[in-house]
């Protein structure tokens, strides 16, 4: 695949919607832009509070132009109070990262830092964003965290987005170890969302304009790397 730097010039937003609101009440926000037809990515900026430098990917996504066949929705955070109170977790004091309903387990109590809820999809914000992808049905999902600045390794057509990804933007693949990973909203999506594929991007401590920047193409350069190997299997 070229390596395009797709233009700065704004795609006009086919819709803005709120899916649902958070504990606090906050709207849960997700934008559309680009072909309605095309295939369906979503790009999560914030799941964890106070790891928000997904917001400046989101911004330029946002101020970008779609490339053709691609139906980009951006949810700039699913976490709106937790962003409010830089904190990790959500007003509830849920990580909503433990918190979904694929692979759930029990983990902590209020006041741990990964406390998994008293349930699986506990949380407002949780059933919001599994009943919003059920609809979209999206064939990928990006989600942002911080701040190990790995990508974790992936195998066939979603390991070689990963690579690319890796790539175009300098993160390193490298896998995630030694915690313990139940409730995880992109594992779920992954096992989920039919025909669907989604992985984390950690980044570093920080991001500044520049690097969001090249995280942004990153984000549409595989989203045509995507639409491109799936036009190619519906071809053959």
């Amino acid at each position: 695949m070229a390596i395009v730097a797709p233009t700065q010039a704004a795609t006009e937003q086919i819709e803005r919607r709120v899916f649902g609101t958070s504990v606090q009440g906050r709207p849960l926000e997700a934008f559309r832009l680009g072909d309605p037809k095309g295939i369906t990515v979503v790009v999560i900026g914030v799941i964890h509070g106070n790891e928000d430098a997904g917001l400046l990917i989101t911004d330029q996504l946002l101020e970008m132009d779609v490339p053709r066949g691609i139906n980009l929705w951006v949810v700039p955070t699913m976490n709106p109070d937790g962003t409010a109170l830089n904190q990790r977790g959500n007003a509830n004091s849920v990580d909503l990262n433990r918190n979904f309903p694929y692979n759930w387990a029990k983990m902590g109590k209020p006041g741990y830092w990964q406390y998994a809820g008293k349930r699986r999809a506990s949380e407002p914000e949780t059933k919001a964003v599994v009943a919003f992808m059920r609809e979209i049905k999206p064939a990928l999902g990006i989600w942002y965290h911080q701040d190990l600045n790995i990508i974790s390794p992936g195998v066939g057509l979603e390991g070689t987005m990963r690579s690319a990804y890796s790539r175009l933007t300098g993160i390193p693949i490298k896998r995630i170890t030694g915690g313990r990973y139940t409730g995880v909203a992109a594992t779920w999506q992954r096992n989920t969302i039919k025909n669907g594929m989604a992985f984390v991007v950690e980044l570093g401590k920080t991001l500044n304009s520049d690097q969001a920047k090249v995280h942004s193409s990153a984000v549409l350069n595989i989203s045509m790397l995507l639409r491109d190997a799936l036009s190619s299997k519906l071809g053959q």
